[in-house]
């Protein structure tokens, strides 16, 4: 008889803790295909079902949007767009999700924010690094001489 080699993550009952959900909803979110165990799906009776730490960021990224006000159904209908989207199983983990309690936005990497539910629709893309050096090419544009640049820094000087 052989023996399955052990794998190492997350067990339903320490996922349900670290997340701050109940195994009824781990559960069923596992059963519906929202976030599958990467390491070990359960196989009938007896047999349990493993996550790998990044399964456990992504039902914390959902556990924080529900909590935020978003409707399960619409979490789902971001997850399968994000999914379609970057062709991947766990797209939670390559990108940075927001809410207003509305729809969801995601951040990716090149700094462009997306409404999801309205399947990439732009909404803003602004940094803050970028922005600061427009102002400071402004400022050096209509003030070239540095000494008249600290003029206008010193408020309420002769």
């Amino acid at each position: 008889m052989t023996q399955e080699p052990e794998l190492s993550g997350y067990r339903a009952p320490q996922v349900c803790k670290l997340v701050g959900i109940t195994y009824r909803q781990l559960d069923y979110w596992a059963r519906t295909g929202l976030i599958i165990p990467t390491l070990a799906q359960a196989h009938g009776s007896g047999s349990q079902r493993i996550y790998s730490f990044t399964d456990v960021v992504q039902l914390k990224v959902i556990k924080n949007l529900l909590d935020a006000g978003m409707s399960l159904k619409k979490i789902r209908s971001a997850v399968e767009i994000l999914r379609t989207e970057m062709d991947s199983d766990q797209p939670l983990a390559d990108v940075t999700l927001l809410s207003d309690g509305k729809t969801i936005y995601a951040a990716h990497s090149d700094q462009e924010v997306v409404d999801v539910l309205r399947k990439g629709q732009g909404v803003f893309s602004i940094a803050i690094g970028p922005v600061q050096d427009q102002v400071e090419g402004a400022i050096h544009l209509l003030f070239p001489d540095e000494e008249e640049l600290a003029g206008i820094v010193e408020v309420g000087a002769p």
